[in-house]
């Protein structure tokens, strides 16, 4: 048996384990020791777990794994989470660059404020009228007008294995259009479930929202159940570039698990 030093951060609530694994000491292939932590009976709890690794050609890399296990794709949120981490701990300055799933990311720390480069998006698609695309995640999002009374995990499950979205599967963005930006819920695939926020759902709905035309190149006020976010983009010739998500990165607390 050892004890293992974790922390719990949440980024608009959206809630991640992270831990420092410079020395190896989590199996990132330990598929139930990583569900069994983020359980939020038997464990301590999150929406997913967030790995800290060394990596030459950066700062550290991140190792994002959703709250089933397995390894997952781009989290913008956890993205901001881990960029916290690193900097609290003498890991990385408060101007970092890291490895994730989806290639390199920028990041900049201000106070419990961070802003996260996420990466370009040169492919998208219309299913339905509604955008698919890939933000480090696919994501699927539909504009409606009344969201708070949708049933999110009913209608989010049905789209989420829908045939157009295999073999993998989607993330799916219920989006409500306001007067100065977005309000969205978010069906997460991984958790399978709907969560507070969602990083990258954020940035493919305030993409969504300007190939639609509601909003202009710039940047986009974002409402989440869990808090207020920014996207900030730029398109040119039909690609989406310079995406920078800024929001909240919260530190919860500091514990150590038995394993």
């Amino acid at each position: 048996m050892m004890m293992i030093t974790f922390n719990k951060y949440q980024g608009a609530g959206n809630d991640f384990v992270i831990i420092d694994n410079r020395t190896g000491i989590i199996n990132p292939d330990d598929s139930k020791l990583i569900n069994m932590m983020c359980d939020r009976r038997f464990g301590i709890g999150a929406d997913g777990l967030i790995l800290v690794s060394d990596y030459h050609g950066a700062d550290y890399e991140m190792k994002y794994f959703n709250s089933d296990g397995k390894l997952g794709s781009m989290c913008g949120n956890g993205g901001r989470c881990v960029a916290h981490f690193t900097f609290t701990h003498g890991i990385a300055t408060d101007s970092q660059r890291f490895l994730a799933y989806d290639g390199l990311h920028e990041a900049t720390v201000n106070d419990d404020t961070v802003r996260l480069q996420m990466a370009d998006v040169n492919k998208y698609e219309l299913i339905n009228n509604n955008y698919f695309l890939d933000t480090g995640s696919p994501h699927y999002v539909v504009f409606m007008d009344d969201i708070d009374n949708l049933n999110v995990f009913e209608e989010g499950s049905k789209l989420r294995w829908a045939p157009e979205f295999k073999p993998g599967g989607t993330n799916v963005n219920f989006v409500k259009i306001l007067h100065d930006g977005l309000y969205l819920r978010t069906f997460e695939r991984g958790v399978e479930d709907e969560t507070l926020a969602c990083g990258t759902g954020i940035t493919a709905s305030a993409i969504a929202s300007v190939l639609k035309g509601h909003f202009d190149n710039g940047s986009v006020n974002i409402r989440a159940r869990g808090g207020n976010l920014k996207v900030e983009l730029k398109v040119d010739n039909g690609k989406i570039k310079d995406i920078w998500l800024t929001g909240p990165a919260t530190f919860v607390f500091e514990g150590k698990i038995e394993l």
